[in-house]
């Protein structure tokens, strides 16, 4: 559960005891209280420590606009952070300030934020595809690779995905709490039906197992653990894809099994990538942007793959159209017309 918000970072020091400890409570209880994820839990406590020691221990009540710039300038200049890193770092001081601090910030929109470049997605040819399907080693995540690339789900919502959640009869998945906190329904590829069947099988065996050692609850979102207070331990409620051993949860403290490592799937596939010779940089979400490509190469419409990827706005969708063999209008080069 533990993430590195940002590769060769100081580490948060545990024996800081300066600024307040009862801030940083605060600011885990709120960020509870609205539901955040426990990633966005560690990485915005995270950034309000390096804030606050930036600052020599200064209370944040006590700094504002020129305080933020510095320190958000500071992760430009001297650590050269991306502008998505910076940009966390900025979410996480403003929470703080409004959610915890209740401070109203006229000078919020006079802080300099960091222009997100313009990128067009990495892209995988359906051979490429097929090749790296091919290379990965290892059963479990082979059949969670294979459905990543069939619904166009990002890697963390095939690794929470719940058995509740797959619907054989309408071939269908709901992903539940996707990006923005939004559920969204995407087709279930008719040859996983049987793969899934297989796995639902030995998961439901392993379930059992789990619940003779008196270990077989799951995590439940939100207040549904009280609402329902058996639904932690019905099959129904289970990881699809769990972890292949027990854990302490963070927040409870409670040791169950929890849903499969993202970071054990992120290293699963690049070295599948380089096992297949592709040259690409390749992660898990290549594989949500080679699944809608294909399909708008295919003729699908684009507002129908703007509803299976869960884009609020269609421009968001409309980045592939400039990745397709025909250019983003499907217009033919004149060179192809000689």
């Amino acid at each position: 559960m533990n993430t590195k918000v940002l590769s060769g970072d100081l580490a948060p020091d545990s024996a800081y005891l300066g600024a307040a400890p009862k801030l940083l409570d605060q600011l885990r209880d709120r960020l509870r209280l609205k539901h955040y994820s426990i990633r966005t839990e560690q990485a915005y406590l995270h950034w309000v420590k390096r804030f606050i020691l930036f600052h020599g221990k200064r209370h944040p009540a006590e700094m504002g606009k020129d305080e933020v710039e510095a320190f958000l300038t500071s992760l430009a200049v001297a650590r050269n952070v991306a502008a998505a890193t910076q940009s966390q770092a900025l979410s996480a001081i403003l929470f703080l300030y409004q959610e915890v601090l209740g401070k109203v910030l006229p000078w919020l929109d006079e802080v300099t934020r960091a222009k997100k470049p313009v990128r067009l997605p990495t892209v995988l040819s359906v051979p490429e595809v097929q090749a790296l399907m091919a290379a990965v080693d290892d059963p479990e995540i082979a059949l969670l690779v294979r459905l990543l690339y069939g619904t166009g789900m990002r890697v963390m919502e095939g690794a929470r995905l719940r058995v509740k959640d797959v619907d054989f009869l309408r071939r269908e998945i709901v992903v539940r709490e996707g990006k923005g906190n939004k559920d969204r329904v995407t087709m279930l590829p008719g040859s996983l039906v049987e793969p899934l069947r297989a796995k639902l099988k030995w998961r439901q065996q392993q379930h059992e197992a789990d619940l003779a050692l008196g270990r077989g609850s799951v995590y439940l979102p939100h207040a549904l653990a009280v609402k329902y207070p058996s639904a932690d331990t019905t099959f129904g409620w289970q990881y699809v894809f769990p972890a292949s051993s027990f854990s302490t949860d963070p927040r409870s403290g409670v040791v169950r099994r929890h849903h499969i490592d993202e970071q054990r799937v992120q290293r699963t596939v690049k070295k599948a990538a380089r096992a297949a010779g592709i040259v690409k940089s390749v992660s898990p979400h290549t594989l949500r942007h080679s699944f809608a490509t294909h399909l708008l190469e295919a003729g699908q419409d684009i507002r129908t793959v703007q509803e299976l990827l869960g884009h609020k706005d269609v421009s968001t969708t409309m980045i592939y159209t400039h990745v397709l063999n025909r250019g983003g209008l499907a217009v033919l080069s004149p060179l192809d017309r000689i």
